[in-house]
């Protein structure tokens, strides 16, 4: 999949994101860093335009979060996956630029990192529903299970249960198109940390092994975060070289041992809210938010 093009939606600049930077470990060259805008929507070309997606994966730079805009150019009904609630407006903005009228607002897992933009994305574009699984114990109008087919025009998502992360984490995987939204379950040469949200390491590696890395080798892959400029992966190249997930079982239990990360700098307003679909005890500027969207 080639990258067409990058067009910055918001004018407002902010700074460039050094402490996702630092709690990943990943060191980026300045020739690297494109740009101090807060989030980018990237037009990608799809395998096979005649199936008819339209594809988009966007970018917070505050939360090294991906959402991703999957629509079906026949019907003009779309998914959104993994929004974030500070960037509702940018992503309902480039739904009514696309004409696309959105069906489901779908999420991987049950963030800690960001409160997930389901809960206000149904008030700004009413009779559209959420999506989580319902290993997550999180509210939502559907709750998914392995196996599961989310529908939207005549495109598919199917549901895989990639539970390590967290309990409830699944990936989404569009055979048609040979590509796959892997949320935190596996990132871009690494995966989700395992200490915390009823997390396993070993439960991890066996999902990855067994869900993903089982795809044909041929298949893109788009995580949830990326926190050195990558945009996607493909299974081959995860098998090959990720530095975690391509060891045994023992030697990848150790290595998430031995992270010691620092703890989730949104978590204690994350996980709260995301339990409600993003709509419970919110920061002010985001109260605000939601009270002038009802």
């Amino acid at each position: 999949m080639a990258l067409v093009s990058a067009m910055a939606l918001t004018g407002r600049t902010l700074p460039v994101v050094h402490r996702c930077l630092r709690a990943s470990g990943a060191i980026i060259p300045g020739s690297q860093l494109i740009s101090n805008f807060r989030c980018f929507s990237y037009n990608m070309a799809v395998p096979d335009a005649k199936t008819g997606l339209l594809f988009r994966q966007m970018f917070d730079r505050d939360t090294c979060t991906y959402t991703y805009l999957l629509g079906d150019r026949e019907t003009a009904e779309a998914v959104l996956i993994d929004p974030v609630i500070e960037l509702a407006a940018r992503d309902v903005a480039l739904l009514n630029q696309l004409n696309l009228s959105l069906k489901y607002v779908v999420n991987t897992h049950m963030h800690a990192d960001h409160i997930t933009g389901s809960g206000l994305l149904k008030l700004l574009v009413p009779g559209c529903q959420s999506m989580i699984a319902e290993a997550s114990n999180a509210d939502a109008d559907i709750k998914l299970k392995a196996g599961d087919i989310v529908r939207f025009g005549q495109q598919e998502l199917q549901v895989r249960s990639t539970p390590g992360h967290t309990s409830g984490c699944v990936t989404y995987v569009m055979h048609e198109h040979s590509l796959a939204f892997t949320g935190d379950a596996l990132l871009i040469g690494g995966c989700g940390r395992t200490d915390f949200q009823e997390g396993c390491s070993e439960t991890l590696y066996k999902s990855v092994h067994s869900q993903i890395f089982t795809l044909p080798q041929h298949y893109a892959l788009y995580p949830a975060h990326d926190y050195q400029g990558l945009t996607v992966t493909s299974v081959e190249e995860e098998k090959k070289h990720n530095p975690r997930l391509g060891r045994s079982l023992k030697e990848f239990v150790q290595i998430m041992e031995d992270l010691k990360m620092p703890y989730p700098r949104k978590i204690d307003a994350s996980l709260p809210a995301n339990k409600v679909c993003g709509l419970y005890n919110l920061p002010d500027d985001l109260a605000a938010i939601l009270k002038d969207a009802s």
